[in-house]
């Protein structure tokens, strides 16, 4: 990958928008913010905006950026985005320049320079070799931000992804910058009691097929009775991802605020990624989501899923 490219365009533009994927998670806000602050250290006349939608629960990584209304003269740079209609708070097109940093499997271009690795773990760990390979220093803040970006999207270094590329370079990371890494995991898994409540109401209410595909449809009225949004099962839906009796697991809420049902997919063998993607959705192939905008497109997803699982039992 030719990291030397990117750090040729970052040198010349004095104004850099750093954009994720919409509904952003650890990896997403890690590697945007991680990198505005590399960028920032290395370079302080320049620029440099993360844009997106905010989020409570991972507002520990920081705050979201205003983006100049006029951005025609700007450097984009894209991380843990494979198309551009997930590209969240700015439109690539706006811009006069256009990089994708990546590690999903590829899906479209719509960038000048694109650096894609399905082999890395994250795209925090991306950004993590780009600082390294270019030799930009990292400020203590934007390791704590990859870190927590790479231990997102690994789970704590538990999926099949993890390399001995991604130890390596997390390793160097805590080295260089002396990173105290166990004091940033309770804030990355503090549950309020409200979540495991919440966790007891799935565990009791799944369905579980004959082809081990769970599910379970949650609307808004059960998630106004347990005083939770639309986004709190997809992030409880690891829990369920080390139960013998289940190989993927499908988690669906009700979002009225956007007219569509959330629903977060995990898988321990069968892939799922191909089929959340005919449904509004995309990602890794073991862990992906999906929008569909009815409870109707839900029941053929679910269908779609527990066909997938029959295939991988024959």
């Amino acid at each position: 990958m030719n990291f030397k490219q990117v750090l040729k365009q970052i040198k010349k533009y004095n104004e850099i928008v750093i954009a994720r994927h919409i509904g952003g998670d650890p990896d997403a806000y890690g590697s945007s913010i991680g990198l505005k602050e590399i960028i920032q250290y290395n370079f302080p006349n320049k620029n440099v905006y993360v844009a997106g939608a905010p989020s409570a629960k991972f507002r520990y990584f920081g705050d979201m950026d205003r983006v100049p209304d006029d951005v025609s003269n700007a450097l984009l740079i894209v991380t843990d985005t494979p198309d551009r209609r997930r590209v969240d708070g700015v439109l690539p097109t706006d811009f006069k320049y256009r990089i994708k940093i990546d590690h999903h499997p590829f899906v479209e271009k719509f960038c000048e320079i694109e650096l894609i690795d399905n082999t890395a773990s994250s795209a925090s760990q991306m950004i993590i070799e780009l600082a390294f390979k270019c030799k930009l220093k990292i400020p203590y803040s934007a390791a704590e931000k990859l870190f927590m970006g790479v231990v997102g999207d690994t789970g704590r270094f538990m999926y099949s992804y993890t390399t001995t590329k991604t130890f390596d370079l997390v390793s160097k990371l805590i080295k260089n910058t002396n990173l105290n890494f166990t004091s940033l995991y309770p804030q990355m898994y503090l549950r309020s009691y409200n979540d495991y409540k919440f966790n007891a109401y799935i565990t009791n209410n799944l369905v579980i097929t004959d082809n081990k595909l769970a599910y379970l449809k949650i609307t808004n009225d059960v998630l106004k009775e347990n005083n939770v949004d639309a986004s709190t099962a997809g992030n409880l839906i690891e829990t369920f991802n080390n139960i013998e009796e289940i190989l993927v697991i499908i988690l669906c809420s009700e979002d009225l605020a956007n007219n569509q049902i959330k629903c977060s997919i995990r898988s321990r063998g069968p892939i799922v990624n191909e089929v959340a993607a005919r449904f509004n959705g995309g990602g890794h192939a073991l862990a992906s989501g999906a929008k569909p905008k009815s409870f109707e497109e839900v029941d053929e997803l679910i269908k779609a899923l527990d066909e997938v699982c029959a295939d991988y039992l024959k």
